[in-house]
This record gives structure tokens, sequence and C-alpha cells, in this order.
């Protein structure tokens, strides 16, 4: 990934494609862009936060200091030896993470802003790469209205691109665009998605 090819966990295409093509968008910065995945969560009241994680797969893009690389047990397959991987902590600061999904006769763009955070504790056990965000309007509402658009749980994450960027591509792709910001009210969201059903579908 990090020389800009596309990457999708367990086989998922359209998070590949997305990875490639949002890593061209936003060629020549250097916030970093990579394949994610929300790993666990912090439901700490009031310090609620999403932890983003992937086996060994998340690019060095996203790196808040140089990665190290290490040997740790791989609990899955067989017969295999500890392989090695890159852990890092990801970089602060804004941020969007991007879900391109299927809708059955058109696709669908879903680009939520968060605000990526320092980690709020060491992670000694998870020797993986990780990066730790506040998702908008807050984690609660954010994990609704991202159920509710059909975001997947594979995702591309953004320091680079923005989401104008990503409205203005879907425009010239021909694809539904969905925008989940620090203003987003869930209901409103259910009524504009509806809608949006009608328009797409008359068209």
């Amino acid at each position: 990934m990090a020389e800009g090819y596309g990457y999708g966990g367990e086989g998922d295409w359209k998070v590949s494609a997305m990875t490639a093509i949002v890593k061209a968008i936003g060629e020549g910065k250097t916030g970093g862009t990579s394949f994610m995945e929300d790993y666990t969560y912090h439901l700490v009241k009031g310090h609620e936060y999403s932890l983003g994680a992937h086996m060994l797969e998340v690019c060095p893009s996203l790196a808040m200091d140089r990665p190290r690389i290490e040997t740790h047990h791989l609990g899955i397959g067989m017969n295999r030896r500890d392989p090695a991987r890159l852990v890092f902590e990801g970089r602060a600061g804004a941020a969007i993470v991007i879900s391109l999904i299927d809708m059955g006769g058109r696709m669908r763009l879903i680009v939520q802003d968060i605000e990526c955070v320092k980690p709020i504790m060491p992670m000694p056990n998870l020797p993986v790469a990780r990066v730790m965000w506040r998702a908008m309007p807050d984690l609660t509402r954010g994990v609704e209205c991202w159920i509710m658009a059909g975001g997947a749980h594979h995702t591309v994450l953004t320091h680079d691109v923005t989401a104008e960027q990503m409205h203005d591509w879907a425009n010239m792709m021909g694809i539904e665009f969905v925008h989940i910001t620090k203003d987003t009210v869930p209901e409103q969201l259910e009524q504009e998605l509806r809608i949006a059903d009608l328009v797409w579908r008359l068209s």
C-alpha cells in the first residue's frame, strides 16, 4: 500500500479499489492513506473512541513515528513461522473514513469525518499497527448513522483526501454520496436516505 497498491482484507475488492483510488487522489501529500477496519471500541462515557487495526495490513504512511518491525505468533494457519509485522501508532489529526457499498443497482460512497488522536493508553498486547479516533458526530450517533447508511466494517482511512474531493469523485463516477459530519442527526439522515433512494430509483 505504501507504493500505491490497493488492498482489501478477506477479498474485499471494493475497499481494495478505493485504497488505490484515494492514494492516487492524494498523491504527493504526506498525511497517509490506508485500508482500515474498526477493531474495537473504548466505551467509557464521555471518552468514546474507535480503535482501528487489522492483523498485519495497515499502511505505514499513517505512522506517527518510525514503525518497528517485530515478530509475533499469529494464531491462524498451521505450521507457519511467526511473521514479521510493522507495529506503530497512527498520527493524530483530522481525517475521513470511506466505505463503498453495492446497493443492488447502484453504488453508494459513505464518508465519515473523524479526528484521529494519540492512543489514550499503551497496548502491549496488541502488537500491530493501530489508529485511534473520535467518530463524528460522536461514537454512538456516528455508528448509528454508519449502519443506517450501510457502511461496511472495512474502510479506507485518509488524512490526505477531503470529503469534498470524494464528493467530487462520486459525482464524476455517478455514485451516490453520503457524508456523516459533526452536524449529522440520525433521524434527519434517515429521511435523506429515503428520499435519495427514491430519486436514484426514478433516475
